[in-house]
């Protein structure tokens, strides 16, 4: 039910994604946002604390002139890991996305163009620069409200845009993402195992709330599922934040449950429904 309706919700993404073509230059960090409701209005608010990175390379030559707008690298140039973080945490007002392509990315106009064909507001840009590359930063909120986004769906259709783009602009970067295998130049070299890239984590984070920790590989609608089967079991999602990292996936959720912090065997109940989900369409492959 949850892969039927996750596509469901994807092939709509991907509708939203035809109408925005662009990927051109960067943005830097944002703020904080706020939470999640039940699923059927769903408010995705993601992270105080940054999701740990880790940095793969290929060796990969980038084929449009348009990717290489900003400068383009030389034949021996090392692909950096192409990141998407959606952080609702860190502005109770606006939704935070924050790009990362080692120091590729220019001013990002095009792709600030595609979040508004989604009616979306960007409504602060910023970039800065550290060891690990340029950040380009977008503060965002809905048009018609001009409040931060918290529906899963728009947020998947957030990140799927963006990915889209980066597609299109660097085609380079297409052997490190999920989505490069159905519409990058260069497919990924190696796919993620799913049964030793998945990670669930539950843990304390006061007297009224969990923190929830998932790693997996990445697919598109994951955002969607995980928060469906989360509240699928009755647990409230309150804020948090998403990391597309290459072929992973990193999320980290505030949640609880009636108010207050999961108890050890619902927390149990929550890793265990997360990991049967992750894991299953490799499990369903293998047993025909």
């Amino acid at each position: 039910m949850a892969i039927a309706m996750a596509s469901a919700s994807f092939s709509l993404q991907l509708k939203a994604i035809e109408k925005c073509r662009a990927f051109d230059s960067p943005t830097s960090k944002l703020a904080p946002a706020a939470g999640f409701g039940p699923f059927s209005s769903v408010a995705v608010s993601f992270s105080q604390g940054r999701l740990s990175s880790s940095r793969t390379s290929l060796v990969t030559r980038a084929s449009s002139a348009t990717a290489l707008e900003d400068g383009g690298p030389s034949e021996a140039d090392e692909i950096p890991t192409p990141k998407v973080i959606i952080d609702q945490d860190s502005d109770p007002n606006a939704t935070i996305v924050e790009i990362t392509f080692g120091d590729r990315l220019g001013a990002l106009l095009d792709t600030m163009n595609a979040l508004k064909n989604l009616g979306l507001n960007v409504v602060k840009a910023n970039v800065f620069l550290d060891p690990s590359g340029k950040h380009n930063t977008f503060s965002i909120t809905k048009g018609d409200t001009g409040r931060k986004v918290v529906e899963p769906e728009l947020l998947e259709a957030i990140r799927l845009t963006i990915i889209n783009n980066l597609l299109e602009y660097h085609p380079e970067s297409s052997a490190q993402l999920a989505m490069g295998v159905a519409f990058g130049a260069v497919p990924p070299t190696h796919q993620v195992d799913v049964d030793i890239a998945t990670h669930i984590t539950v843990s304390n984070d006061g007297p009224e709330r969990s923190l929830l920790y998932v790693e997996a590989a990445d697919r598109p609608g994951l955002l969607v599922d995980l928060v469906k089967i989360i509240t699928d079991i009755n647990i409230s999602v309150e804020s948090g934040e998403f990391d597309t990292e290459g072929l992973l996936a990193k999320a980290k959720f505030h949640v609880s449950y009636r108010g207050e912090a999961i108890i050890k065997p619902l927390q149990q109940v929550l890793a265990n429904s997360l990991r049967y989900f992750l894991r299953r369409p490799t499990t369903e492959e293998a047993s025909f």
